[in-house]
């Protein structure tokens, strides 16, 4: 009945030392980073540790889609429901 619950215990847990789940994690990292055809610029912070990644406005598959609709007939007053049912009555707003 709780079968579901032990499925998966036969397989052996890998623990990683923190060094090993950084070299990992840098790797994985390093990796994406060159898949990009435009490199972000990237800033470590020496007091915190902390890595940023500085990218551009728009990156170029984010180019590639539709831009936003502005303006247009769609900004016009749309009906709403009780209106277009007082129409079909007859009487007017």
């Amino acid at each position: 009945m709780l079968k579901f619950l032990f499925r998966g215990r036969e397989k052996e847990v890998v623990v990683e030392t923190q060094r090993q789940n950084f070299e990992r994690i840098i790797s994985e990292l390093n990796s994406a980073i060159d898949g990009l055809p435009v490199k972000p610029r990237v800033t470590l912070d020496p007091v915190t540790g902390h890595v940023e990644l500085h990218l551009p406005e728009q990156m170029p598959d984010e180019a590639l889609a539709l831009p936003a609709p502005t303006g247009g007939i769609n900004d016009e007053k749309q009906e709403t429901p009780d209106a277009v049912t007082d129409a079909v009555k007859g009487e007017v707003a």
